[in-house]
């Protein structure tokens, strides 16, 4: 089809939290300044797309569906990594600040999960820095604590022990994972799992929480003991303004084999035919599954 404009009408993907997500419309809005126009090439198939699909995450509007998006920027034929949505559309808006140029459109270049890793440190580097010498807890077990992990690592943050806690990636995790908290206290707690086990957590005085994801189920506290001990918080979101360094530095990373991601995107599936297959392997995961991506021939 011929680079759509303000006011067309494009295919999209969506879902209204009733267990799958169907195919939809997207009309394309006016550009602001520093705004850009992509057609989509690969779009990520987010755990958060997936928790909202079932009904276990918040469901937000049609139009901020898909975020892990890699494309071309219709104005200049550049290759872009983008935070914005909605990505499964087949073009879409990335406003100015959510977007970067990549060298080429490789699924390693889906940047915003990347970023959201490397966000998590970079955000609260300041505290953690002043916090060096202590003890980590990393709460999950995952993608994203594997780019915390290596994060940590590159920008040299130097502490006397991390643990980790959660059940997946075991051989990459070693003598550092544990099943479950335990009665250690520690001086920086980074949450990047839907359970409640942070609240279980003996966090040091003047100890810093960091909390990177959003809890399966409600949780219930009058904060008395974190008060008392004038504990920090970080809440990171790729809606901070400082996203847009993340972004960057994933690129960077991935295009110079910094970040040791291998065999996190293990399957492609076409947009045209197999994208319903796309949420279901999401879902059921099989057998050598990551991560997938939606992509456009």
């Amino acid at each position: 089809m011929d680079t759509p404009t303000c006011g067309d009408t494009v295919r999209a993907l969506a879902t209204d939290g009733q267990g799958a997500f169907y195919e939809t419309t997207y009309i394309i809005p006016e550009l602001n300044k520093g705004d850009i126009l992509v057609k989509a090439v690969m779009t990520g198939v987010c755990r958060s797309d997936v928790a909202m699909m079932q009904g276990d995450f918040q469901l937000l509007p049609a139009h901020m569906h898909g975020h892990e998006g890699l494309g071309i920027n219709t104005a200049t034929g550049e290759y872009v990594a983008t935070r914005g949505e909605p990505a499964y559309a087949d073009y879409y808006v990335a406003r100015e600040g959510t977007y970067v140029n990549v060298p080429e459109l490789d699924p390693k270049y889906i940047a915003e999960p990347v970023a959201c890793g490397i966000n998590v440190i970079l955000n609260s580097l300041e505290d953690l820095r002043r916090r060096e010498g202590g003890k980590v807890l990393i709460l999950g077990t995952g993608f994203l604590a594997r780019v915390v992990h290596q994060t940590m690592k590159i920008v040299k943050l130097e502490y006397d022990d991390i643990t980790v806690v959660g059940h997946s990636n075991a051989d990459y995790w070693g003598d550092l994972l544990m099943s479950d908290v335990d009665t250690t206290e520690y001086d920086v707690v980074i949450d990047l799992s839907d359970t409640n086990r942070l609240m279980r957590v003996e966090v040091a005085p003047n100890g810093l929480v960091i909390m990177a994801a959003e809890k399966a189920d409600m949780v219930m506290t009058n904060f008395s003991s974190w008060l008392w001990n004038n504990v920090t918080m970080h809440f990171p979101s790729p809606r901070a303004v400082s996203f847009i360094q993340a972004l960057n530095v994933a690129v960077t990373w991935q295009e110079t084999n910094k970040l040791n991601l291998d065999n996190i995107w293990t399957k492609g599936y076409n947009r045209d035919n197999e994208w319903k297959q796309a949420f279901e392997d999401a879902v059921n995961r099989p057998e050598g599954y990551s991560r997938g991506y939606i992509k456009w021939d």
